[in-house]
């Protein structure tokens, strides 16, 4: 069974005054395999993003479907939905989105707290160890450099075993050494834990980490790569 799958997925924004709108995806069809590594690239508005969102149930297609480990996203109540995005689920940001107030290790067992999972602390510890950040886990994130703070959050996005990592350019705030850290990681989560990856990115060089590369173009596929990463 695929760890997510599209059928046929066209996501459309209304538009104003009764206008059509725009075609964010169109037809998108893809299974993407439990421990496949997929990088997704294009020009900006070519529906990366938009894939993103469909992939982590944070929106839903106009037509078409979305499974996420067997479950078809558009027919689950909000209480299924915000389970299925705290068990199965994994979020990396550009921007980071760690909360302020709290600490590095806060930070990262704030989902299990959330899912009443329990051995929070832990658990969290052990993940910030992984991300070779178990040093700083008492630091805010205002003490940490950017690329500290990803791996916090990449930390933060594997606390609780996903399924699906969706990572929406995370390495667009760093410098080239730092970049590399952070897709290693992303690589590493793939190949040691299993979990699915979905890497939305502008960087050419990034995508040789990834099993298949898929080239959007105007919300299709364009393009479907497999590198020699993959199996």
């Amino acid at each position: 069974m695929a760890a997510l799958q599209m059928v046929n997925a066209s996501k459309r924004y209304p538009g104003a005054d009764g206008e059509s709108g725009s075609l964010a995806l169109d037809g998108f069809t893809y299974a993407f395999r439990e421990g496949e590594f997929t990088a997704l690239v294009g020009r900006s508005g070519c529906g990366k993003t938009t894939l993103l969102n469909l992939a982590g149930a944070m929106d839903f297609p106009s037509s078409g479907e979305v499974w996420i480990d067997g479950q078809l996203t558009s027919g689950m109540s909000d209480t299924g939905l915000t389970r299925l995005r705290r068990t199965k689920i994994g979020f990396i940001f550009q921007f980071f989105q760690l909360l302020p107030t709290l600490s590095a290790v806060e930070n990262v067992e704030l989902p299990l707290l959330l899912s009443g999972a329990p051995h929070a602390r832990e658990r969290a510890m052990e993940r910030l160890a992984w991300v070779e950040m178990a040093g700083f886990a008492g630091r805010m994130p205002h003490q940490l450099s950017g690329g500290q703070m990803q791996r916090v959050a990449i930390a933060r996005a594997l606390v609780h075993n996903p399924k699906l990592l969706l990572a929406d350019e995370p390495i667009g705030n760093l410098d080239t050494v730092t970049g590399n850290m952070v897709l290693d990681l992303l690589r590493r989560a793939s190949s040691e834990h299993g979990a699915t990856v979905l890497m939305a990115t502008h960087s050419a060089e990034s995508t040789a980490i990834a099993d298949t590369v898929i080239h959007l173009r105007d919300g299709a596929i364009e393009e479907v790569r497999r590198t020699a990463c993959a199996c």
